[in-house]
């Protein structure tokens, strides 16, 4: 079993707290069901539900309805996976800001926490 963190910039907040409030509840109970996944198999969850974006960064792939929403996350420490970004994708291809703003706050959450972060 892994466990699940989400990324907090240096004055506190959280991005995934802030996507997640803003989804209606049905939404909500399936990225919840497509975390739970993400728990229990790790590295281990494959296409169609996870896939490998960039260097550590990889994707959790959520459907609903006729939209897709994506919640970027790396593994960290030994069973640690830490969500750093999550979007509504309107697009065929993952935007590179998107990428590049998930490696940002990688690097920024192993800085502050090269051993893990809070559970």
């Amino acid at each position: 079993m892994y466990n699940i963190v989400f990324y907090t910039a240096m004055r506190g907040g959280s991005p995934l707290d802030d996507f997640l409030d803003g989804l209606d509840k049905k939404l909500r109970a399936k990225v919840a069901a497509y975390l739970s996944l993400l728990e229990e198999q790790g590295p281990n969850l494959k296409r169609p539900y996870a896939d490998i974006v960039r260097g550590k960064i990889r994707e959790l792939r959520i459907h609903h309805s006729l939209n897709q929403y994506r919640i970027l996350y790396f593994f960290q420490v030994f069973d640690q996976i830490v969500l750093v970004h999550a979007f509504s994708k309107k697009t065929q291809q993952l935007k590179e800001k998107d990428i590049d703003l998930a490696e940002k706050r990688m690097k920024d959450w192993m800085r502050r926490f090269p051993a893990g972060g809070e559970i």
